[in-house]
């Protein structure tokens, strides 16, 4: 079968096409999907760099989830599952075929394109567990989402409104930011802008009750200034490099809680976020239309040009790659 290979530590010029590879089987509780499409995300950026906190040593292949057909069914599985379209999370879906465990597996909701399958797993879990798990968000709170426009941000924008918050999403490109309001932002500002925090208050009024932030750096400092009394803060990254000590003088006054937000690292340890995740996230995606929007999409040939597009932060929303 066909998969992209990292041969080497570094950048997307260590991505290799192969031809040739072996196929998968599937093991006890796995089964084995036929990839019609896998979706990037930032710590596939990292994790080629050598920087992600979950280490892969070359030779490997990247991708982290995908969407597709079940091909075969290991043992303990239902082989009902043969045939359905589905999508999951997995290692190495830059591939034709990928084997993946029975319980990260759901059904591709109706009317979905199996591109737009590729792109829920990971985003959709992120929001979920930083929204609803860590941060306990509720109907009529402020939402702040640092950093909107990319895949993540963007399904915490959706979430957000699905869960009925008022959303304030900020990005560093209002061209990007402007289809957001029709996605479920009541507010979008400029995060460049000096006066950040003063925006924040007065279309907060009375202050951000929930901060999602994957960007870091002085989003963080303005996120920890612009909380209400009692906020919390959803620590989900640093796409912007820069990590920041907590301001405690900050969280002591205002009450604040910092919330640290590993998706999958909370399902490992706790199965059950992961069956909450099963039994949550796919009626909420039938319900309010969580689809991802796919900013760009590149053939399995061209990984290399899709990781470049995700780097340069050109785009809003998802990067798929399709395979089969």
């Amino acid at each position: 079968m066909r998969a992209i290979v990292a041969r080497a530590l570094g950048g997307p010029e260590h991505l290799t096409l192969e031809t040739e590879r072996a196929c998968p089987t599937a093991d006890p509780g796995q089964v084995v999907v036929t990839v019609a499409a896998a979706a990037l995300n930032f710590p596939d950026i990292l994790t080629l760099q050598g920087t992600y906190q979950h280490k892969q040593m070359p030779p490997y292949v990247p991708g982290m989830e995908g969407a597709g057909t079940v091909l075969a069914v290991g043992p303990g599985v239902d082989p009902s599952w043969v045939g359905r379209r589905v999508m999951f999370s997995a290692r190495g879906t830059f591939a034709e075929q990928v084997a993946v465990s029975a319980d990260d597996l759901a059904e591709v909701p109706a009317g979905w394109l199996l591109q737009q399958a590729a792109g829920f797993p990971v985003i959709a879990k992120t929001a979920y567990h930083a929204l609803v798990h860590r941060a306990r968000l509720q109907s009529g709170e402020t939402l702040l989402v640092h950093g909107a426009a990319g895949g993540t941000g963007h399904m915490a924008v959706k979430l957000g409104h699905a869960l009925g918050a008022r959303v304030i999403a900020t990005g560093s490109n209002l061209d990007r930011l402007a289809h957001l309001k029709a996605m479920g932002a009541d507010v979008v500002l400029d995060s460049r802008a000096t006066d950040l925090v003063e925006r924040i208050k007065r279309e907060a009024q009375k202050g951000v009750d929930v901060t999602f932030d994957p960007v870091g750096g002085a989003l963080f400092e303005a996120s920890l200034k612009a909380s209400a009394f009692g906020g919390r803060i959803a620590v989900v990254g640093f796409t912007s490099g820069d990590p920041k000590a907590v301001r405690t003088n900050y969280a002591l006054i205002k009450g604040l809680s910092i919330l640290g937000v590993r998706a999958g690292e909370a399902a490992r340890h706790d199965p059950r976020i992961a069956a909450d995740y099963a039994r949550a996230l796919p009626r909420l995606a039938e319900e309010h239309d969580l689809a991802p929007h796919i900013g760009a999409v590149f053939d399995l040939a061209d990984a290399k040009a899709a990781f470049i597009c995700l780097a340069s932060r050109a785009v809003v929303g998802k990067v798929v790659v399709t395979i089969t």
